[in-house]
């Protein structure tokens, strides 16, 4: 029989087993989480009545608004991926660009961002632009270890760039506001994109033979029909951008709203370009699909997990390892962020969001961290699992491009394995020197956010009525007083202590 104390730290042994086996994580969460729920009940760490709450907690899961803004995101960046509109983009910056050192790779991380602000998702960005972009770059030239670390690198600010899909998860694991965490994600993103265009200027002026500008034959549009080609491409953008962050950041839609205005834009954009065919669409269904049933699985078995986890007191043993580390709240962010920055060579974002998530943010809280600063630093930290070597899947995607391009002629040479990976450490190194500015400059998350309204309580002021209007009234009438307001309050927000309500209710029941 093992000790209860001792659970915690083999539940969290038997999820790293299972993860390197390399089976589904969904279905492993939720395989350990029932047997150490049952050999728990069985040596009477909690009873039975403790796991009713399961039931509860997955029907939270499938009637979860927020999560609806998942599929809505992922089906507009699969139309998006295959409707033309980063095709006219990426060729109008890069004629428009094309004439200056390193001008094809300026043009990239501008498209990137920009993709990355109406699609949301790395996959779309990568390949879109490693379909265009990287034939161009070999053609003319670009050493390939950049070529392809400026493509996969600016895929990935589709992570961190609102709508980023990671965003949205972790605001449901966090409990706070999407909008406020697209608002404190704009500062991170807009020095990520700063960073990336620093070191392709860094470049082009100290390696100008790495990123030569394009010769004039290559560069077929001039004047009005270069800004026109340029124009076709923005204007589209800017529109879409607007429906779907700003009308969430004016107060218009939900982020579920603001999702599906952007699917319907996403739409038109292919209607448009003469994209729009049943094809399209059902591809763009299947790949919504195949994701958000992905998302709602690995949801349902991190919630399995994680109550069992809870039940063995797992909290309070994570709890107890976090928060009396040296440093205080700076070796907290330096543990976490090393932390999962590691993790994220064997989990994909959605994974440690799921799992890891909702075991610091509790930590994070008591520490007075501000979560929306907290969430954003995380985001920035897992943008670098879709580069790392060699499990990122900005890798992976720009692997099998590389390979279709070079099987198609458009390029006269393959591109090897070593080549991305090598290419791609320079922008991981970017990546974690954000992660750095974050930390130590947090109003670069939170200068972005709408101030806190203050109370000077010695200022308010009570008015109490008159005894005779009273009467005249007809019955006393209750002043308003703000400390019953705050009693109020936290009766509602009781709610949230649901599962240590059962654990407690339960084990009165048995007796103990």
């Amino acid at each position: 029989m093992i000790a209860m104390e001792n659970m915690a730290p083999l539940m969290f042994v038997a999820l790293v087993a299972v993860m390197l086996i390399g089976f589904p994580v969904a279905f492993s969460l939720g395989a350990l989480g029932l047997g150490f729920g049952l050999v728990a009940v069985h040596w009477g760490y909690f009873p039975e009545a403790f796991l009713q709450v399961l039931p509860l907690r997955i029907f939270g899961i499938m009637s979860n608004d927020l999560l609806l803004a998942i599929p809505f995101f992922t089906f507009m960046g699969a139309i998006l991926q295959r409707c033309g509109l980063a095709e006219d983009l990426l060729e109008g910056c890069g004629q428009l660009f094309g004439g200056l050192p390193g001008g094809v790779g300026f043009a990239v991380i501008l498209v990137g961002a920009i993709l990355g602000a109406i699609t949301g998702t790395v996959a779309a960005s990568v390949i879109a632009m490693g379909v265009i972009s990287l034939p161009v770059m070999m053609r003319y030239g670009y050493d390939m270890r950049y070529a392809t670390g400026v493509i996969a690198a600016s895929g990935t600010i589709a992570q961190l760039i609102p709508p980023s899909l990671m965003l949205i998860v972790l605001s449901d694991q966090l409990g706070k506001s999407v909008g406020d965490m697209y608002k404190g994600a704009i500062g991170p993103s807009m020095l990520q994109v700063g960073i990336f265009l620093l070191y392709t200027l860094g470049v082009a002026i100290f390696r100008p033979h790495w990123v030569p500008p394009l010769p004039p034959e290559a560069r077929l549009a001039r004047g009005w029909s270069l800004w026109s080609k340029v124009l076709r491409g923005m204007i589209p953008s800017i529109v879409l951008i607007f429906l779907v962050l700003g009308t969430l950041f004016l107060g218009l839609a939900t982020p579920t709203e603001a999702g599906a205005l952007g699917a319907v834009g996403a739409l038109l954009l292919a209607a448009g370009h003469r994209r729009l065919t049943a094809k399209l669409v059902w591809e763009g269904m299947d790949s919504t699909m195949r994701v958000s049933s992905m998302v709602v699985f690995i949801l349902i078995g991190s919630s399995i997990f994680s109550l069992v986890f809870q039940g063995v007191d797992g909290n309070k043993w994570v709890e107890g390892m976090l928060s009396h580390l040296p440093g205080g709240r700076l070796g907290f962010l330096i543990a976490v962020n090393v932390f999962v920055f590691f993790l994220a060579f064997f989990l994909d974002f959605f994974e440690i969001a799921f799992i890891i998530v909702p075991l610091l943010a509790p930590i994070a809280d008591k520490l007075g961290i501000n979560l929306i600063w907290f969430g954003v630093l995380l985001c920035v930290n897992m943008q670098t699992s879709f580069m790392h070597p060699p499990f990122g899947f900005a890798l992976f995607y720009l692997r099998g491009i590389a390979d279709q391009i070079y099987k198609g002629r458009a390029i006269d040479r393959p591109v090897l394995s070593k080549d991305i990976y090598l290419g791609a450490l320079p922008w991981v190194v970017m990546q974690l020197m954000l992660v750095a500015i974050v930390i130590f400059w947090p109003s670069s998350v939170t200068y972005w956010l709408d101030k806190e309204e203050t109370v000077d309580l010695d200022k308010v002021q009570i008015n109490m009525p008159a005894a005779d209007d009273a009467e005249t009234a007809g019955a006393p009438q209750a002043a308003s007083h703000p400390a019953s307001e705050a009693s109020g309050a936290a009766a509602d927000g009781g709610e949230d202590n649901a599962d240590a309500r059962a654990l407690e209710d339960a084990l009165k029941s048995e007796g103990r």
